[in-house]
């Protein structure tokens, strides 16, 4: 089965416009604050993506774009300003940033109760109490792919190859509080492979192309690819995706193609997974846009 983050994205920002608007009939409309430091690319598609989605939902957006010399202090001023402004309920920092800039100390600036990236210490610790609040959007997709689609997550095994702040852990935590009985897995582990081989619930987060091969795969096992890396060379399109037309022809028409951390043929043995496009990575700015109405609802003691 394939899961389709696409079409779940669609179902989470639909909920999300329906709440809006009943805020909306009372006055009240959510606003999120992105921070894009510097003219990165990748940064602005992204960033662009998030506001149109806001603007689509009916959440107010404001894009602050300040140069990519800012120094640490004067992002701080930006920062609290945001966090003094009551028309705002969410404040987002696009990462990376400069090299000059203390990213954790920034990060921390934020209000927990504006940190809709779910990265702020006191986020984290209540993630991992159990008590709610605002979690990082891509572990939240995950927890919301399983759920909406059935899939259990109790009582089953779940492996988590990777261990960032953003992805990994997160994510185990989030597991962990579903009742699964969850292991991680790093750069240090020692026979990935037996570790793999074990998971009924396999999330691969390291940013690996195809790093995780059919052999490494339990048959019938639930699949989570999280990474989405970028393939340029014409024979490995061809090892990964034998006789994939539509995989070529984008190929040729683009000059690359992008693949997960998990080899495309381990999906045959897999009860469901996630594609790469299309899976995991749909589901973030729609958990963005969640996270910005729970932070304008709690805000306003309507949660």
């Amino acid at each position: 089965m394939v899961l389709d983050g696409v079409a779940i994205a669609a179902e989470i920002k639909a909920e999300v416009k329906k709440e809006v608007e009943a805020l909306a009939a009372k006055g009240i409309k959510p606003g999120l604050a992105v921070i894009l430091v510097g003219e990165d690319p990748a940064s602005q598609i992204y960033v662009r993506s998030k506001v149109k989605t806001c603007g689509e939902l009916g959440i107010a957006s404001t894009m602050i774009t300040p140069d990519a010399s800012i120094s640490t202090e004067e992002l701080l001023k930006i920062v609290d300003g945001l966090n003094a402004d009551d028309e705002v309920d969410g404040i987002l920092i696009q990462l990376p940033l400069p090299k000059q800039v203390d990213t954790k100390r920034l990060l921390e600036a934020v209000r927990p109760e504006k940190d809709v990236d779910g990265f702020h210490p006191i986020n984290v610790g209540r993630l991992q109490t159990g008590k709610g609040g605002l979690a990082p959007c891509t572990p939240a997709g995950i927890i919301e792919i399983l759920k909406r689609t059935k899939l259990p997550i109790a009582g089953q095994h779940a492996v988590v190859v990777g261990r960032s702040d953003i992805v990994g852990k997160p994510a185990a935590m989030m597991l962990l509080n579903e009742s699964a009985t969850v292991t991680v897995c790093h750069s240090k582990t020692k026979d990935l492979a037996a570790e793999t081989l074990r998971a009924d619930i396999l999330v691969a987060a390291i940013g690996r192309p195809g790093f995780i091969t059919e052999e490494m795969v339990k048959p019938g096992a639930v699949l989570i690819d999280v990474g989405i890396n970028r393939m340029e060379d014409a024979a490995d399109v061809e090892l990964y995706f034998p006789g994939n037309t539509a995989r070529a022809e984008g190929f040729a028409k683009r000059g690359y193609t992008v693949i997960g951390d998990i080899d495309p043929r381990a999906f045959a043995k897999a009860s469901a997974y996630t594609p790469v496009p299309g899976g995991v990575g749909a589901l973030t700015i729609a958990m963005l846009m969640q996270n910005t109405l729970t932070a304008a609802r709690a805000r306003r003691a309507l949660a």
